[in-house]
């Protein structure tokens, strides 16, 4: 086994738990004010509502989704994730944070999209047409000419796969950053 894929593979097991790690070290660094916290609303609505959008699409490991937002971009449950958290990186009001954050992207994210990638290429057949079309993060204006159906949001999928937590998740953790700029430290 190489190298790149161990760490894929490690890089997918740690991912939620750095995550848990990295919300301590930013509730503890980050010192929000108020025009940070509303001015982070302009990346974090927008990306909750990429994952809301995007979870009402895919159908994980049944099929490939290629309608709707993977039309434009092959990973928007990524994307979506990425602008929350630099949202929130921009709220805390530390460079530190930021940096942090950007080095958790790349070293822990960039190798889990690639594992997933090579599934999906083993996977379905489409994979290499689709990944020509559509790019890995950064979206098309566009959407990708295919010859499918057109999917459809599915309120059901969006339930199943339990996209509300990342609205929960946001909420509190504004709660915590609005507690931290009122309370005395």
């Amino acid at each position: 086994m190489s190298e790149r894929s161990r760490w894929q593979r490690i890089a997918r097991r740690i991912r939620v738990p750095l995550g848990f790690l990295f919300a301590a070290m930013f509730l503890w660094l980050a010192r929000p004010t108020g025009t940070l916290m509303l001015l982070s609303l302009l990346l974090v609505i927008p990306g909750l509502w990429l994952r809301g959008y995007a979870a009402g699409y895919v159908k994980k490991n049944a099929e490939l989704t290629r309608t709707g937002p993977y039309a434009h971009t092959r990973n928007p449950l990524y994307l979506g994730s990425m602008m929350i958290a630099f949202g929130f990186a921009w709220a805390s009001g530390s460079w530190v944070i930021f940096v942090a954050l950007a080095a958790g992207f790349l070293g822990i994210y960039l190798p889990t999209i690639r594992s997933e990638e090579e599934y999906l290429r083993t996977h379905f057949a489409g994979f290499d047409e689709y990944a020509r079309q559509v790019p890995r993060l950064l979206p098309r204006l566009t959407p990708a000419k295919n010859d499918l159906p057109q999917g459809r949001f599915s309120r059901e999928r969006y339930l199943h796969h339990r996209e509300y937590n990342a609205l929960m998740g946001a909420v509190a953790l504004y709660a915590a950053l609005a507690a931290r700029l009122l309370l005395p430290r």
